[in-house]
C-alpha cells in the first residue's frame, strides 16, 4: 500500500489509517482477524479513542508486539486539564504503551467548541512537551470543523487534523471553500491531513441501521472504490481513516491498495452522481446508533 508523509510529524503514513471505531462491539476474534490483516495489507497507522465503546480493551493487547512499526493515535473528548490527562494515562494503559505517537483534541465541531477545548488543547501541547504524545492534533466531524480546525491551527501549535471529505460533502460550496483554505493552510504549514466520512453516503433516516456506522455507508464496490479515490486524491490528504464497519474495511483496505488518483472529470462525475442524498451532518440530526 502507498504511503504518504504525515506533516512535520515526519510519519510514512499507510493509505489508509485504521479506525477504531470499527473495534467499538465486536468479538476478540473479529478483531484480531481485521488488525493483523490490516497490518499485512500495509497499514502502518490506528486510530482510536476512549469513546469508542470497548475498543481499546479488545485491540490493546495486538498492540505490544507490533509497537515498533505502528503509529498509535489516540484522541480525548474531555474538557479539563484533569480529565485530558486522565482520558491520556487510561489509554496508554490500555493500548500497552508508554508513549502516543499522536494525541487529539475529539470531535471539535465548530468555533463555540473550540472555544470551549482551550483547557484541553492547551494541556495536549503540554503533553507533547512532556514526551508524553510526540505529537499533538485534533479531529471533528460536521460542516464546523473545517473552519474551527483553521482557528485552532493559529491558536495551537498542532500537527494534524482530520475532518470529513466524501463526493456529496464536497458539492457544498461553502463547507469546500472552508476545506480548501484549511488544505491550504496544511500545506504551507507542514500540517499532516487525516480524513474520515470517505465512504460516507447519507442519513440513515427512518431506515433500520445495517451496518455498524452512525450513518448509511456506500456498500457497493465501485462506489467504496471512488469514495476512497476522490478522498485521497484531493490535493494535500495525506490518509483516510477507515470505515466503523469491521464488514466494510476489506473493500476500504482493496481500494486504497489499488489506488490511483482522480482527473477532474472523474470528481465531477462523483459529485454529480451522489447529488440526490442526504448530507450526513449535521450530527445532531442524524446520528443512529441503534
Amino acid at each position: 500500500m502507498e504511503k504518504r508523509r504525515l506533516g512535520r510529524t515526519g510519519h510514512e503514513s499507510s493509505l489508509v489509517i485504521l479506525g477504531g471505531a470499527a473495534f467499538a462491539a465486536c468479538s476478540t476474534g473479529e478483531a484480531e482477524t481485521a488488525f493483523y490483516g490490516a497490518l499485512e495489507m500495509g497499514v502502518n497507522h490506528l486510530d482510536i479513542a476512549p469513546r469508542y465503546g470497548d475498543a481499546e480493551k479488545i485491540v490493546g493487547p495486538f498492540i505490544p508486539s507490533v509497537r515498533k512499526n505502528l503509529f498509535v493515535g489516540c484522541k480525548t473528548a474531555e474538557i479539563t486539564a484533569d480529565a485530558v490527562r486522565s482520558d491520556l494515562e487510561t489509554s496508554l494503559t490500555r493500548l500497552g504503551c508508554d508513549y502516543l505517537n499522536l494525541y487529539q483534541a475529539h470531535g471539535v465541531t465548530d468555533l463555540e467548541d473550540l472555544d470551549n477545548r482551550a483547557d484541553a488543547l492547551e494541556t495536549i501541547i503540554k503533553m507533547k512537551e512532556e514526551g508524553i504524545t510526540q505529537y499533538a492534533g485534533i479531529t471533528g466531524h460536521d460542516v464546523g470543523a473545517p473552519r474551527a480546525h483553521l482557528e485552532a491551527l493559529k491558536r495551537y501549535d498542532l500537527d494534524t487534523v482530520m475532518f470529513p471529505i466524501y463526493p456529496r460533502l464536497w458539492s457544498d460550496q461553502n463547507y469546500r471553500q472552508d476545506a480548501e483554505k484549511l488544505l491550504s493552510y496544511c500545506e504551507k504549514n507542514d500540517v499532516g491531513v487525516q480524513i474520515i466520512k470517505s465512504i460516507a453516503r447519507e442519513p440513515w433516516g427512518a431506515n433500520i441501521p445495517s451496518h455498524r456506522c452512525w450513518y448509511k455507508p456506500e456498500t457497493e464496490e465501485r462506489l467504496i472504490d471512488q469514495g476512497v479515490r476522490f478522498a485521497l486524491s484531493t490535493p494535500g490528504v495525506t490518509a483516510i481513516a477507515s470505515v466503523g464497519d469491521l464488514m466494510l474495511l476489506p473493500s476500504v483496505l482493496k481500494a486504497a491498495e489499488n489506488f490511483s488518483p482522480m482527473n477532474e472529470n472523474e470528481r465531477r462525475k462523483a459529485i454529480e452522481q451522489s447529488s440526490d442524498n442526504q448530507i450526513i451532518f449535521p450530527i445532531s440530526e442524524h446520528f443512529r446508533r441503534d
